[in-house]
């Protein structure tokens, strides 16, 4: 059986993922077989393996920074929110149910066994499995039924690094506070303080050191700078789509529309490598100007963004933009949103149908199935308009979406009238909408 280590923070933010990923890289430097490991994550934005089952995306990037194909079992338990009270439930890669908070709660001790069954896998296969905890381990009212930080620790009978995010402010509250209110079992497995994000000359914090050590009785392994590292983000809500880039004359401006249950923001990232390129998300009418691309992203309520396209105005301005000659590229719910309308006859999100944004002649029919899989192809010899330059070129990527379109014009993606397809967003004889 693998050796394990994990890593806990004092709040979501505390650096936990990159620190997770960077203690794989440092393991597999030194020779060992390492996998990353999260009970049960919560992220709108998700990953699809070979195998086609979906994963967090923290977990699939601490795998290619331990040089390890991303598998099921490096995160058996995804929740993906699909409101304020609800999500949908990933249980070893595949739908297990939408489920509201409180009915899920209840069930959480039935997972222990999903999760105990993944980690032994992993455990059985490598040297070291590097587990990330979620949020803090002193949410007083969630230890009961625990399964993601000392509750796991105790199923892998891991020691525990504690990181804290000393950026915020309030390092020894944070670090201290943590300490304080563990439990005296789980205390002693904490071996370890990592203050993380420090900004400046970490010589100027040696006092700070003393004092956690010294009130806290635990070692400081390490005071972390602050990196700026791209990669990518699980926070819908995270700095990088707070902190706007600014569009300048020598710059495209790419407007991305912020729906309320934006899927897999990631999609843009590839954006930034760009100089040239300023990508903006945009939440209001009055934010959207005149880009020179709308990008409609993907979310995990299509309906209900459907909605707030339409009464937040937003469907009619970006009508308008469209009808202007401004490209607007749709991906998922948001190409789902570009044809005639959305349908959830049998509540696979929250029931219901909308007209959509008339674009294309389609209509989208959520069911019970849900599409998770690798994809790969080339685009046709002759794209023309604004993305012309990829005729000829490969692609490779992945779809997660639930239902079926229909047909009933004659775009040449579906060869004709009433043909049923999948898709993840597509061009109409040859121009960008």
């Amino acid at each position: 059986m693998a050796k394990s280590i994990m890593l806990q923070g004092t709040m979501s933010g505390a650096g936990k993922s990159l620190m997770t990923a960077a203690l794989c890289r440092i393991l597999k430097q030194d020779g060992y077989r390492v996998a990353p490991f999260k009970s049960q994550n919560m992220a709108l934005n998700s990953y699809v393996t070979d195998e086609g089952l979906e994963i967090g995306r923290a977990q699939a990037m601490q795998a290619e920074a331990a040089g390890v194909k991303p598998s099921v079992w490096m995160n058996p338990i995804l929740l993906k929110p699909t409101s304020d009270m609800g999500s949908q439930v990933v249980v070893n890669g595949r739908v297990f149910a939408s489920m509201r908070a409180v009915d899920y709660f209840r069930k959480k001790k039935e997972m222990l066994p999903v999760i105990q069954s993944a980690y032994e896998r992993l455990a059985a296969e490598y040297d070291i499995v590097v587990i990330e905890g979620a949020g803090s381990p002193v949410e007083l009212n969630l230890l009961k039924d625990d399964i993601v930080n000392m509750g796991m620790a105790r199923i892998a009978d891991a020691p525990v690094l504690l990181v804290g995010n000393i950026d915020q402010g309030g390092i020894f509250a944070q670090m201290l506070g943590t300490l304080m209110l563990l439990e005296e079992e789980d205390r002693a497995r904490v071996k370890g303080l990592i203050v993380n994000k420090f900004r400046g000359d970490a010589r100027l914090f040696e006092d700070g050191v003393q004092i956690l050590q010294e009130k806290g009785g635990v070692s400081v392994l390490g005071v972390v700078p602050y990196l700026p590292c791209d990669i990518e983000e699980e926070d819908s809500l995270a700095e990088r789509i707070e902190n706007q880039d600014m569009p300048t004359e020598d710059k495209i401006d790419l407007a991305v529309i912020r729906l309320p249950r934006m899927s897999n923001f990631t999609d843009f990232d590839v954006f930034r490598q760009y100089d040239r390129a300023a990508v903006r998300y945009v939440k209001k009418v009055a934010q959207l100007g005149n880009p020179d691309m709308i990008l409609v992203p993907g979310t995990k309520n299509t309906l209900a963004d459907l909605r707030w396209m339409k009464e937040s105005g937003m469907e009619g301005a970006v009508k308008k933009s469209a009808a202007k000659g401004i490209p607007v590229f749709g991906i998922c719910g948001g190409y789902q949103m570009m044809g005639r309308k959305v349908s959830d006859p049998d509540g696979v999100e929250e029931g219901g149908s909308l007209a959509g944004f008339g674009f294309f002649d389609f209509e989208t029919v959520f069911s019970g199935g849900k599409v998770t899989k690798q994809s790969s192809g080339s685009f046709g010899r002759e794209v023309t308009g604004i993305l012309r330059g990829l005729s000829g070129k490969d692609w490779e990527g992945y779809e997660i979406h639930h239902g079926r379109m229909v047909c009933s014009g004659e775009l040449p993606e579906c060869g004709g009238e009433g043909v049923e397809f999948t898709s993840s967003g597509g061009f109409c004889r040859g121009n960008l909408y």
